[in-house]
């Protein structure tokens, strides 16, 4: 049986605003089993990358709990967390804004290492940075390089590097391909995929593109307005989607093949606000199929089959 790594409980974060309290992230659940992958998927600003953060404390979350082997990792003091980010990383959207362009590629790569003491003599320093750089496919030649000589699959792999550098169990994925070229996001892709395999790393990977997800899930949460609507393996998601929002999210994916019928479902309505929302689904206003019990109480994320979760009074089939 797999082990979990991570396990989410109720996790909110709120921003303050004139108006009152946005609910960027609002009562999220989920596991995740070690050297697996969970794929976050949602249209922007349905609170994917705040969920992210929050499970790393980047942002601190309202309300909630992250156990990381057991830990709750919200009730560490500032030392201990220190500690467990060496387990826990990111990599962030854009590879050019979550660099810093005064530092080379060699800098950039040992800043990590050198910040947490992972290693002290030089010669060993630089011998982890050219082994960083040969695992991700940078080459030598670039030891020396700045951020804005180089394309955005080859930044986006120095990133990948600073991540690694502290050898992480876990890593958050935040739309780490979106920012590329499609035959880069093949290559970023592929090699995340083979360093999963060959250092077992544990994945949460946050897009906005659902092919991507489906090939490189384990499993997919799919988020509307900061909540969880649903949870299954990829295969059983894309194979019975049972939330309206899923399903119109998996009509929106583009076809290949021009001469493919075509069943788009197209929503219709006004985006619920997330400022102060009331205790109703939060997807009624663009249901095809709401009712008066959808706009009375906020469903719960219920499991319908093994490993298949939804947030919906009455489940599509």
């Amino acid at each position: 049986m797999s082990e979990t790594l991570l396990e989410v409980k109720n996790l909110t974060k709120y921003f303050s605003t004139p108006k009152g309290l946005l609910h960027a992230v609002d009562g999220v659940s989920f596991t995740i089993e070690k050297g697996k992958t969970l794929g976050v998927v949602g249209e922007s600003g349905c609170g994917k990358s705040t969920t992210g953060r929050a499970i790393l404390r980047l942002q601190e979350p309202t309300s909630g709990e992250v156990y990381f082997e057991g830990k709750d990792i919200l009730k560490m003091k500032r030392r201990e967390m220190h500690k467990m980010r060496r387990e826990m990383q990111i990599i962030f959207q854009d590879p050019y804004s979550s660099l810093d362009p005064r530092k080379t590629v060699n800098q950039l790569i040992r800043e990590p290492i050198v910040n947490n003491k992972l290693l002290k003599d030089k010669l060993d320093i630089e011998k982890r940075v050219l082994e960083l750089m040969s695992t991700v496919g940078l080459a030598e030649r670039l030891y020396n390089t700045y951020p804005h000589e180089l394309d955005g699959g080859r930044r986006q792999r120095i990133g990948i590097a600073r991540a690694l550098a502290v050898n992480p169990k876990f890593i958050v994925c935040d739309e780490p391909v979106s920012a590329l070229d499609v035959s880069i996001q093949a290559q970023v892709l592929n090699l995340l995929k083979e360093l999963q395999r060959d250092l077992g790393l544990t994945y949460m990977f946050i897009t906005h593109n659902l092919s991507v997800i489906y090939y490189f899930a384990d499993d997919i949460a799919v988020m509307y307005l900061g909540r969880l609507v649903e949870k299954a393996p990829a295969e059983e998601l894309f194979a019975h989607p049972v939330h309206p929002y899923t399903q119109a999210l998996l009509s929106a994916i583009p076809n290949p093949d021009i001469d493919a019928p075509r069943n788009r479902l197209l929503l219709k309505g006004e985006i619920s606000s997330p400022i102060n929302p009331p205790p109703q689904c939060r997807f009624a206003k663009r249901c095809n199929y709401c009712c008066e019990k959808c706009l009375a109480a906020e469903p719960e994320l219920k499991e319908i089959s093994p490993n298949h979760f939804v947030a919906c009074h009455f489940p599509l089939e």
